[in-house]
């Protein structure tokens, strides 16, 4: 079952009821954001590299703390989202910290009725491909917006996790893309005790089905590696380990958290 545009509209409306939740939450800290602080990780940062000069499209870029701390970076940057609130937000934040980072507001499969532009780097990260149900297409869009030997720079946690139930302590769904996850939560992952109730839509996506969908559309891959940790205190029974290192608590580290890949774009 693969389902209609609708899916857009009800997941719209749930990342449009985070922003808010977000905005004040200790998970984004905003006040260290705006006093300097990079919202980016160690994972990312290295796969990166130097990022000078370098034009940047991030997908699926929530309310634009790592597209501004891309573009403090030196990077030239065009985040992109289909939250119409975050991309308020983004702009308005882009403008606070004389950053000249870019927003797009569109659902990713749109882009290219937006944007007509080639990138030196495509990246997003933790979080996104679970809200798109076709990642062959978004393989393909990828390659479609980077320059002949561009890069595509991607952090996200690991399919393992999204097996697990949400205490962590059985199999509660499947580890392939199967039917359409329909869920409502309360609160959400930067604020669990948050007065908001949120409806959405994801999709399980196996490492088979991400690799293949960017080996199917003119890339090649240039590193994958995978991590016993997350960078983020976003799941239950998590208990930090190092600073800024997460694991669940009662599985410490025989599951695989967060994966990198590095593609690279070719002409054949």
């Amino acid at each position: 079952m693969e389902p209609d545009d609708n899916y857009i509209e009800v997941n719209r409306n749930s990342w449009n009821s985070r922003v808010d939740t977000h905005l004040k939450s200790d998970f984004y800290n905003l006040n260290g954001f705006l006093k300097g602080e990079t919202s980016l990780n160690p994972i990312e940062l290295a796969f990166l590299g130097d990022i000078k000069g370098k034009s940047i499209l991030h997908l699926q870029c929530h309310f634009g703390q790592d597209s501004i701390s891309l573009s403090r970076l030196g990077a030239a940057v065009t985040g992109v989202d289909f939250s119409d609130k975050a991309i308020e937000q983004a702009k308005a934040l882009a403008e606070e910290t004389n950053s000249d980072a870019e927003f797009i507001c569109c659902d990713v499969y749109s882009l290219d009725q937006h944007l007509d532009r080639k990138f030196d780097i495509v990246f997003t990260s933790y979080g996104t491909i679970g809200w798109l149900p076709d990642l062959e297409r978004w393989g393909k869009l990828i390659a479609s917006f980077l320059k002949p030997g561009g890069r595509f720079v991607f952090a996200e946690f690991h399919p393992v996790v999204w097996m697990f139930d949400e205490d962590f302590a059985g199999i509660g769904y499947n580890y392939f893309k199967d039917e359409p996850i329909f869920e409502t939560e309360q609160g959400t992952y930067a604020d669990k005790n948050a007065d908001v109730s949120l409806s959405h839509i994801s999709w399980n996506h196996s490492m088979s089905e991400v690799i293949n969908s960017l080996l199917n559309n003119s890339m090649q891959l240039l590193h994958f590696q995978e991590y016993d940790y997350s960078p983020y205190n976003c799941f239950n029974h998590m208990v930090e380990f190092e600073p800024k290192k997460y694991r669940i608590k009662h599985l410490d580290n025989n599951i695989p958290m967060v994966y990198a890949i590095v593609a690279e774009k070719v002409t054949r």
